[in-house]
């Protein structure tokens, strides 16, 4: 990428920011998937330098075992201390790792980029949270030792839920309402997100997706909701409702959809408008939450088992597109040629398909 380099460099001259580093990366075969999310991850700028810290504080535990976790905060700490501002780099040892723990990445067919977000934010919090635990216990066992032998409960009971530094960032809250039609008594029940997955509509926005993910549904006929109150099945209202937004808010757009009569997988290229800065009305707490865009992870292809993933990313105010290898400068107004095709059957078959937005809100601004 010597020439893409020195090109992105020239186009950006004295504006060049400070300490960035903007590498392409290797592809090994079909890890575009892979590649996109990376680096929309490593401009999420809290979530990088904490991860980098971690590894800092971590690295050098006698018993430190790799796992992906360390692999990845290995692959950003190579990147951000790189000499050269731009080049290429190849994340050999985060991808052979990758493939060891999950079969569903070693084969060369095409992967799910939304897929393995979702796999690598589980296994980073899985990693930390056995990590503080097993801190919890040693701290717990330690001081009693000195004082004869202790017994340890093992009854079973509820674990603390632990909260990461992964969590702080992706994790949001959402309440499901459902209010019974007789009695009109609400039963809430609060659920945990790292992303948001929308169903999405031609010529639709983000705003009216998110919309549409809070609607009221009616649970009648066979779907009918059992009443603790009634002590029977009612009739009821059901919604859902994003009680706390996160500070890294991920929306995933469905683009990819069964056809039960064609019984295969399509895409939908439909036109889905997100904004550069979005506001969360409808929440439960922290009204009007404001994010402002920083990353979209993008699917190239018109069907589901084949294409090419690309993202695009917002850096010290500059856009640039990530395409593997290869990384340039784009114009802000380049970002909604990827909202979607507003005819069926387009030559565009550029989409977005996994959106980073940050709050703006947020005590610890992303300078991105």
């Amino acid at each position: 990428m010597g020439a893409a380099g020195s090109k992105l460099e020239k186009a950006l001259g004295d504006q060049f920011p400070e300490g960035e580093r903007y590498f392409g990366l290797e592809n090994f075969g079909n890890t575009c998937y892979c590649n996109s999310v990376l680096q929309a991850l490593y401009f999420c700028v809290p979530f990088r330098e904490q991860l980098i810290e971690y590894y800092s504080n971590n690295k050098n535990a006698a018993d430190a075992e790799e796992n992906l976790l360390t692999c990845l905060a290995d692959l950003f700490l190579q990147i951000s201390s790189q000499k050269k501002k731009t080049g290429v780099l190849a994340p050999k040892r985060f991808v052979q790792r990758l493939k060891k723990q999950n079969e569903i990445f070693r084969s060369y067919m095409h992967q799910d980029a939304h897929e393995f977000l979702n796999y690598l934010l589980n296994e980073l919090v899985d990693i930390l949270e056995k990590e503080a635990r097993a801190a919890k216990s040693d701290q717990e066992i330690s001081p009693k030792v000195a004082n004869g032998p202790t017994t340890i409960s093992s009854n079973g009971s509820k674990r603390e839920p632990v909260v990461t530094w992964v969590h702080k960032n992706f994790q949001g809250i959402l309440t499901n309402e459902t209010r019974c039609l007789r009695c009109e008594t609400v039963t809430a029940r609060d659920e945990t997100f790292l992303d948001l997955s929308l169903d999405i509509e031609q010529n639709s926005s983000i705003t009216s997706c998110l919309k549409n993910f809070s609607s009221t549904e009616t649970l009648n006929a066979e779907d009918k909701f059992f009443c603790d109150k009634c002590c029977s099945l009612q009739e009821a209202q059901k919604r859902m409702k994003i009680k706390r937004p996160p500070q890294i808010l991920v929306i995933h757009l469905k683009r990819f959809k069964y056809i039960e009569q064609l019984g295969r997988y399509k895409k939908l290229s439909y036109r889905v408008v997100f904004p550069l800065e979005l506001k969360l009305s409808n929440t439960v707490e922290d009204a009007d939450a404001e994010y402002s865009l920083f990353a979209v992870v993008v699917h190239v292809g018109s069907g589901p088992n084949h294409g090419h993933y690309v993202s695009l990313v917002k850096s010290h105010n500059h856009w640039l597109f990530f395409d593997d290898e290869n990384v340039e400068m784009i114009d802000e107004s380049t970002v909604q040629t990827f909202f979607g095709s507003a005819q069926e059957y387009s030559s565009n078959t550029d989409h977005g398909y996994i959106l980073f937005y940050e709050r703006l809100d947020a005590d610890r601004s992303n300078t991105s």
